[in-house]
């Protein structure tokens, strides 16, 4: 284990941070900790897949991109939804 801390970059390390991030807020959803209509869970999201982003900037991979990319897009568009269903009228 100490080797493998040693050896950890500054990317990989926020790269892992935002994995546990979007891992994190899929186990909330599951365990009903977190609805994933609230605001929380495409923010967590976003942010996760951000970090992974950048760390995939640094050590590409194709379909991890992809996958992110995907991820952003759906993130963006449930806090677009999130705003957008709270101004309409009930």
């Amino acid at each position: 284990m100490e080797a493998f801390l040693t050896s950890l970059t500054f990317v990989d390390a926020i790269g892992s941070i935002g994995a546990l991030i979007v891992v994190a807020a899929y186990f909330a959803t599951q365990m009903r900790m977190m609805n994933s209509e609230d605001l929380t869970f495409p923010v967590l999201n976003l942010l996760g897949s951000i970090l992974i982003v950048y760390s995939l900037l640094h050590n590409f991979n194709l379909a991890s991109m992809l996958i992110e990319g995907f991820w952003i897009i759906i993130s963006v568009i449930g806090i677009i939804q999130h705003f957008r269903l709270r101004r309409a009228p009930e």
